[in-house]
């Protein structure tokens, strides 16, 4: 019999914020003698909010008392109370991340919307859940092809790059809407800094209708450099997000240039050009008139709310083949996770250690590595991730050589990259959901 849970997604992005609220369905796909297999076997969004603008105090600071207003008030729209909701998360993005206030906005947020609704940020999970909530993952299986996503929003272009529906490579660059903002008389009223450089956008500036379209120009030129239809040049980098990093490489080969975003939104509608006081509309119809919509291209059906539709469908995951834990009190949120013994000899809260992937291991050998981790363990819970379905296995070796109220956690069938965070919820049926996050703030 199917299980099921509620997850909730939240996004406060550069020009807007939305809420939905989703139900995944959890299924043991083995048959009866086998190791479980629980997976996430179907996703229901139940409720979309409307689409807000983000409120903002002032250029530099996010009004977190009507965001958190905001999801009070779509919690009684939907008719579900936040105490039904078992995972989800909240993801800040954009310009909104490069806020003075957005790390505690966004812990706030995470701690007021449900139990296990965590808080997320950076642009690789950002490119991850757009990808994923505009079902690019689904057509690069499904058509067996190269997918190229771009979710274009008010302050960054999340990329990411599938191949037969698995993720491969994700980027970010500094090309949106919503980095220049005007007043009804079209004189800048608000100029990002990563455009700081550009004198004639200046706050107080009325520039032209040339020189806005020739800065999205440039930005598109940006784009296509990213999607390896033009030869990279300087501007790539001068555009590229620094929190992103340096692993992106311009694909050889794409067979279909996927788009989500405010800024996809508007492709082919031939809004006026300042119809939202930003670049948006004129960003969109040269992206219209660019190289990458000569290639086979689609457009998100839901475009808008492809972010919070991946943080509220899939930014959990489920552990659950050989899980087991005792004395620990779940949820557990924001571990950070290390690979090296060295790291766990100066951790003064809980981390959790990660077992690289081995094609099988023999009970001497899990007999040893239980010995190891309770010999270099500090006087914390002791939590594991293995990749292999071993995990209920160690777990018994550290539980017959440690005092029965020492906490411990053993998942598996989780990857966890050095650098990110492990949230882990309640336990559903017999599965744990998971959440594998970055807490990266731009700016």
């Amino acid at each position: 019999m199917a299980d099921s849970m509620l997850s909730m997604g939240l996004d406060v992005g550069t020009s807007t914020t939305q809420m939905v609220i989703s139900r995944l369905t959890i299924e043991n796909r083995a048959s009866g003698f086998s190791v479980p297999e629980i997976e996430i076997t179907g996703r229901e969004v139940l409720y979309k909010s409307p689409v807000y603008f983000t409120p903002l105090i002032s250029e530099s600071l996010v009004d977190e008392n009507k965001i958190r207003a905001l999801v009070e008030q779509e919690y009684a729209a939907a008719g579900i109370p936040r105490e039904q909701i078992q995972t989800g998360a909240v993801i800040i993005t954009g310009e909104s991340s490069r806020k003075e206030n957005a790390k505690t906005v966004l812990s706030a947020l995470s701690e007021s919307s449900g139990e296990f609704v965590v808080a997320t940020a950076g642009p690789h999970l950002e490119s991850v859940l757009a990808a994923k909530g505009a079902g690019a993952d689904l057509y690069s299986e499904e058509t067996d092809t190269i997918v190229l996503h771009i979710d274009i929003g008010g302050g960054t272009s999340n990329l990411a790059l599938l191949k037969s529906g698995q993720i491969v490579a994700t980027g970010c660059l500094n090309v949106g809407g919503r980095l220049l903002k005007f007043d009804e008389s079209g004189y800048v009223k608000y100029c990002s800094p990563v455009l700081k450089h550009k004198d004639a956008f200046a706050v107080g500036q009325r520039p032209s209708q040339e020189e806005l379209a020739n800065l999205c120009q440039t930005m598109v030129h940006a784009l296509e450099m990213a999607a390896g239809l033009r030869p990279p040049t300087n501007l790539l980098h001068e555009f590229w997000t620094e929190e992103a990093g340096n692993q992106w490489l311009p694909p050889q080969k794409v067979h279909t240039v996927s788009f989500s975003g405010g800024v996809a939104a508007c492709m082919g509608s031939h809004f006026p050009i300042m119809k939202f006081g930003d670049l948006g509309p004129m960003l969109a119809e040269a992206i219209c008139q660019s190289l990458l919509w000569r290639m086979p291209h689609r457009v998100a059906p839901d475009a808008i709310r492809a972010t919070v539709i991946g943080a509220g469908c899939h930014s959990a995951q489920l552990s659950g083949s050989t899980v087991f834990y005792r004395g620990v009190d779940l949820p557990l949120k924001n571990l950070p996770v290390v690979s090296s013994f060295e790291a766990l000899a100066s951790a003064e809260e809980p981390l959790v250690l990660v077992v690289p992937s081995i094609n099988s291991m023999h009970y001497a050998q899990i007999t040893a590595l239980a010995e190891k981790i309770v010999a270099h363990w500090p006087a914390l819970p002791i939590i594991v991730a293995m990749e292999l379905d071993l995990a209920k296995a160690l777990g018994h070796a550290l539980a017959l050589r440690l005092p029965s109220d020492r906490g411990i956690l053993c998942i598996d069938r989780v990857r966890l990259p050095e650098g990110s965070f492990l949230d882990v919820g309640q336990p559903v049926g017999s599965a744990l959901p998971v959440v594998i996050k970055t807490l990266i703030f731009e700016g």
